[in-house]
């Protein structure tokens, strides 16, 4: 018997209850930053010295960190779901909790990409980037993520897999980041929906939708067990 498909889409409440800092909640300051001086072309064209030490903090925050119970509650559906996380973190939280199909909207921190040629990345082996690193076409090393007033070159094949869900749920995020928010709207009609927020969002738009009020490892569970009952 197939399994059914079970889409998430993850945000930055899921990250924070494992300790990862997020912005959205300080006046769209990041540690002490303006978003816009480390999470944009024109920060990087500014201050590259700056942005790289930014993004080599965050790497080693991430690394002080562990996956959450929701993070390994959703890779334990795995078990009797077809599952797939679409997540705007950039952190790998989800892989390291044992998830085998994940898409990064927005990126993924300890990778590495090439200014002239998008489509040499790198794995990183430690957690630096610093002035100088260099692609093997020898143009400077960025950190591979997708910042304010870049595309979002994975948001075509989230879509399709939002088309395909007979189960969406979206966990600790406030639908206000486009256009990831938007992939709710493309699950099908007769799809089982949650949302799974402290702030749930305005949704009455949304049919066949559950709203959990909750932290996102007290949510995510309380799903978990309510369509273990649909398989």
């Amino acid at each position: 018997m197939q399994k059914k498909k079970l889409v998430v889409l993850t945000g930055a409440g899921i990250s924070a209850e494992s300790g990862i800092a997020t912005f959205r909640d300080s006046n769209g300051l990041w540690e002490g930053h303006d978003v816009m001086e480390v999470a944009s072309p024109e920060g990087w064209r500014r201050n590259k010295a700056l942005v790289l030490d930014f993004y080599n903090q965050r790497r080693r925050q991430a690394k002080t960190v562990n996956p959450n119970k929701a993070h390994l509650t959703l890779a334990k559906l795995e078990q009797d779901f077809d599952v797939t996380i679409i997540t705007q973190n950039v952190d790998n939280l989800h892989e390291r909790a044992g998830s085998s199909k994940i898409i990064h909207l927005h990126g993924e921190l300890f990778k590495s990409q090439s200014t002239l040629d998008p489509a040499l990345v790198y794995e990183m082996k430690g957690t630096e980037i610093n002035v100088g690193d260099k692609c093997e076409k020898g143009s400077q090393l960025r950190p591979f993520i997708v910042w304010f007033g870049e595309m979002v070159p994975m948001m075509e094949p989230a879509i399709e897999l939002a088309l395909q869900a007979d189960i969406f749920a979206v966990i600790g995020t406030s639908l206000q980041v486009y256009p990831a928010a938007s992939l709710i709207q493309y699950a099908p009609e007769n799809a089982v929906k949650y949302i799974i927020d402290v702030k749930i969002p305005m949704t009455s738009f949304i049919p066949n939708l559950k709203s959990i009020s909750a932290s996102a490892t007290e949510g995510t569970q309380i799903m978990a067990k309510e369509i273990l009952t649909l398989k």
